[in-house]
C-alpha cells in the first residue's frame, strides 16, 4: 500500500527547497523584498494597475503595498500616475522592466536545472502532476493574480494551456 503520508512528507521537503531557490534568485535579481519582486513581475504582466491591486496580488495590505511601490518608486523601478478619482496607477520604469525580467531569469534558472536532472518522459510526468496539482490550489486559494504572482507567464503558454487559467475559465463557466 502506498504511503501517501510519506508522499506529502516528500513534497512539503521539495517544495520547501525549491521556494528557497526561487526566492533566493529573485530577490538577489531585484535587490528588493519577496514582495517587491513579486511586484515588479505582476507590474510587468499588469501595467497599470492600483497601488491597491498590486498589493492584493502580492497579499500585502493596502498600506504595506503603499509603503513597497514608495521603496519601488524610490529604488527608480517603478512610477506612479494619477488613475480615476483617488486611485492611482503603478507601472515599470525601464529599469524595473529590465530587473523584471531579471527576475525571472534568476527565479527560473535553478528550476530548470532542477528539472534538467530528470528525462523527457519524468519532464513530462512532473508537468501533468503539477498542473493537477496547480489546479487543486487554485480551488482552494481562488485567485489566479494570487498563485502566479511569481509566474513567468511566457513560459507557461509556450505550447500548452496555463493550468491555472484553465482552472480559473472553468469555474467561471461552472
Amino acid at each position: 500500500m502506498h504511503d501517501a503520508t510519506r508522499t506529502a512528507n516528500l513534497l512539503g521537503a521539495t517544495a520547501l527547497a525549491v521556494t528557497d531557490l526561487a526566492l533566493a534568485g529573485a530577490t538577489s535579481a531585484s535587490g528588493v523584498s519577496v514582495s517587491g519582486a513579486a511586484a515588479l513581475v505582476v507590474l510587468s504582466a499588469s501595467p497599470g494597475i492600483s497601488v491597491t491591486e498590486l498589493g492584493r496580488r502580492v497579499g500585502l495590505t493596502q498600506s504595506a503595498a503603499a509603503r513597497m511601490v514608495d521603496s519601488l518608486e524610490s529604488a527608480g523601478l517603478v512610477e506612479r500616475t494619477a488613475g480615476l478619482g483617488r486611485a492611482v496607477s503603478v507601472r515599470l520604469t525601464a529599469r524595473g522592466t529590465a530587473t523584471a525580467d531579471a527576475v525571472l531569469a534568476e527565479r527560473g534558472s535553478p528550476l530548470t536545472e532542477l528539472v534538467g536532472v530528470l528525462d523527457e518522459e519524468q519532464q513530462r510526468t512532473l508537468a501533468d502532476l503539477l498542473a493537477v496539482l496547480l489546479c487543486r490550489l487554485y480551488q482552494r486559494v481562488g485567485d489566479s493574480d494570487r498563485l502566479c504572482r511569481l509566474c513567468d507567464r511566457a513560459a507557461c503558454v509556450s505550447g500548452a494551456e496555463c493550468p491555472v487559467g484553465a482552472a480559473a475559465r472553468a469555474e467561471g463557466a461552472g
